[in-house]
């Protein structure tokens, strides 16, 4: 009985006469209420499952967002006269890491070469920090200088220990990310090379009735997914070369080293922006001083400006269209699931429920398709234009 109607009918007492009516709010609130129970139950399960499955899940999560990066690839290589579809697969794929790779390695040489210079930038900030204790508004005497060194240096050796075990536990983590790094590989390469089969076995396991449905809606939300894919990658490489040369031109050190940290923190829209905003002020601002600080902070503001009101609008445009909160929220939750990496795809999850979630809702995508010509990397196959029945 719907929750809206059962104050509608009197109940019956046990001697036969009509007891009085339940109140419609009560009704009401109970309904919801044993609702929203069973709701956070299942979805409490289902978080469980995830965070214990999480060295299986998160590798299958990023293999399908790498495959709506690199799908479109693949199929452009597979053209090429009598190139096997499995071979056109693994080129995209080790091109892939290849260039991944060579940007990590020009990184860590980049760093590398730029390490001695910051050294010695920040014991002369040292120094220059010591004389500003001693002669400004403090005056604090250098044996108390030389005292909280020493304490430091103390607390770092008695902690010594503790280093070691994380340093041990860093090796055992190590080991992890390559053993998913592996799973994420062999899962790509079946994405890219099997998708379409892939999809259309997934269709089998729903029923018949509501398998057209979800067939339009799983095109829309990977769709959906390939736009936000490709915006985001674009908006990371404007903000980390804008960001790059403008602190390249202020005399910031490791430039090349903060502007790629700045691209890969753009993958986390509002907070890693933050955090990685963060990190540039504070090697301006020892190694250069406030006014090096200050030239960062408005650099950071140009880049989030030219971000939000520029490159959003025009990539994404109406695709994908999320509230802040529904921004945020995510990412915190996904970082307090798994760390880094749950933040990292938190919002590319969201908009792929999103998407879906909306063609669900949407009356003109009940049109039919053929589930059996259905290429799920293949995002033109959602497209309003390609498919005149769905509006």
């Amino acid at each position: 009985m719907d929750a809206g109607q059962a104050g509608a009918f009197p109940t019956t007492a046990p001697d036969g006469t009509q007891a009085r009516q339940i109140p419609p709010a009560l009704a009401l609130a109970t309904g919801l209420a044993w609702r929203g129970l069973l709701l956070a139950a299942a979805l409490a399960v289902l978080l469980w499952v995830v965070a214990e499955l999480s060295l299986l899940v998160i590798p299958v999560v990023i293999a399908l967002i790498l495959a709506a990066l690199l799908g479109p690839a693949a199929r452009l290589v597979g053209r090429i006269p009598h190139m096997p579809r499995g071979i056109a697969t693994g080129l995209v794929v080790i091109g892939g890491l290849a260039v991944f790779g060579g940007i990590l390695w020009g990184v860590v040489a980049a760093f590398l070469t730029g390490l001695p210079g910051l050294s010695t930038q920040l014991g002369q900030s040292f120094v220059a920090l010591q004389d500003w204790l001693s002669t400004g508004p403090l005056h604090v005497d250098n044996q108390q200088v030389d005292t909280l060194t020493q304490s430091a240096l103390s607390t770092l050796q008695r902690n010594q220990t503790e280093l070691v075990t994380n340093a041990l536990g860093a090796v055992g983590t190590a080991g992890e990310i390559a053993t998913e790094t592996l799973l994420t590989l062999f899962v790509l390469a079946f994405f890219i090379h099997d998708g379409g089969k892939i999809w259309r076995w997934l269709l089998t396991a729903i029923p018949r009735a509501a398998r057209t449905r979800s067939d339009i809606a799983g095109r829309r939300a990977f769709a959906s997914l390939v736009g936000y894919t490709r915006a985001i990658v674009v908006v990371a490489g404007v903000d980390a070369l804008t960001a790059g040369v403008g602190l390249w031109l202020i005399g910031v050190p490791l430039a090349v080293p903060l502007a790629t940290l700045i691209f890969f923190g753009a993958f986390i829209p509002t907070l890693g922006a933050v955090v990685t905003g963060i990190v540039a002020v504070l090697i301006a601002l020892v190694t250069g001083g406030w006014v090096d600080a200050l030239l960062v902070v408005g650099l950071l503001v140009l880049v989030q400006n030219i971000e939000g009101y520029i490159l959003q609008p025009l990539l994404l445009g109406r695709s994908v269209k999320l509230h802040p909160l529904a921004v945020v929220l995510p990412i915190a939750g996904g970082l307090i699931l798994a760390g880094i990496p749950g933040a990292l795809l938190a919002v590319p999850l969201v908009t792929l429920a999103d998407a879906g979630v909306r063609s669900i809702n949407r009356a003109s995508d009940r049109s039919l398709a053929d589930p059996t010509t259905i290429d799920p990397l293949d995002p033109r196959s959602a497209r309003p234009d390609n498919h005149p029945e769905i509006a």
